[in-house]
Order: C-alpha cells, then sequence, then structure tokens
C-alpha cells in the first residue's frame, strides 16, 4: 500500500506520461502531482486519469500530508476491492457449466420453477444446483451473492484480468 507524489517536470519522462504508464500496467498507487509548472488543462486531464490531487508549489505541509492521507486510504479501499473480486472469481471458476448458469439466472431474480423451465429440468434439480452455488461461493443469502457479484465486476478494472472479461461480468451482465 502506498502513494506516489509526482512532478510534472521530470527528465525524460514528465508526471503525466508516468502516470499512463502506471495506468497501463494496472498500478493502484494513488498518484498525488506536486508541481511549479501546473495549469487548469494540465490539472484537469491528470485528475481525469484518476490522480488523488493536484497541488501547486508551494504547499502547506498540512495539505499534503492530508492527500497522502487520503491517497493511502484510497489505496486501501482498491487493494480490499481488488482482492475480495479475486476471490470471488477464484470460487467462481469452482462451479460446473451447469452451476453457472443457474447462477446466471439467479442473479435475474428468477424463480426454481422459471429457472427449471428455462434450462429444461425439473425444479428439484435446480434446488439441487442453487444449493452447490450458494455453497461453493460462501454466501449465505442470494442477495449476499448479487452483492459480491456487482462489487466484483465493478472492481477497478486491470488490464489482462480475467474478472471483467470473464465469468464475473458475463453473470452480472447477463442478470442485468
Amino acid at each position: 500500500m502506498g502513494c506516489l507524489i509526482l512532478d510534472l517536470a521530470m527528465p525524460e519522462l514528465d508526471g503525466l506520461q508516468l502516470q499512463q504508464q502506471l495506468i497501463e500496467r494496472g498500478s493502484v498507487l494513488p498518484i498525488i502531482f506536486l508541481t511549479g509548472h501546473g495549469d487548469i488543462p494540465t490539472s484537469v486531464r491528470a485528475m481525469k486519469q484518476g490522480a488523488a490531487d493536484f497541488l501547486t508549489k508551494p504547499v502547506d505541509d498540512a495539505r499534503l500530508l492530508a492527500a497522502v492521507r487520503q491517497a493511502l486510504e484510497r489505496c486501501a479501499v482498491m487493494l480490499t476491492a481488488r482482492s475480495e473480486a479475486a476471490g470471488f472469481e477464484r470460487r467462481l471458476a469452482t462451479l460446473t457449466e451447469r452451476e453457472r448458469q443457474v447462477l446466471t439466472h439467479m442473479l435475474r431474480g428468477e424463480l426454481n420453477k422459471q429457472i427449471a423451465a428455462s434450462l429444461g429440468t425439473v425444479e428439484k434439480t435446480i434446488k439441487f444446483h442453487r444449493a452447490h452455488v450458494m455453497r461453493r461461493m460462501g454466501t449465505p443469502t442470494l442477495a449476499v451473492l448479487a452483492a459480491r457479484a456487482e462489487r466484483a465486476a465493478r472492481r477497478v478494472e486491470v488490464p489482462g484480468s480475467p474478472v471483467r472479461s470473464g465469468l464475473v461480468a458475463e453473470s452480472v451482465q447477463a442478470a442485468s
């Protein structure tokens, strides 16, 4: 956990270029820009790309410390969300194809009878699959399962991550 304090004017690679490279690599480290060369368009660009703050020199120590504290809190939240999403996806990957199909219908709010009709099976079989889904996903209720699926699908995207492009996103998107 941490944060970066960057200047815009750095040799070879300016702060905005470094910020872009970090984004492309999937970094969750919040960036605080601290510069004497800032202008409004540059600060807007930095903030749109996810900068935690944009401060101009000279900066008050209290303001800088407050920005660092806020950036560290942001980093902790992002790391927790990524960890939860990764755990959710690991559990999701343990489901069989049929259990994933049942899960998709469950997330749509369909009743067992409706799921059975859609999948061409009987309600008793759906109850069996539903119980397996709940147990394997480690969730006590459908509401908890839906909330975890939503959080996992909305988490900060990391290039190349299977969560956004994989089963979580498909299940949540199919349920929408």
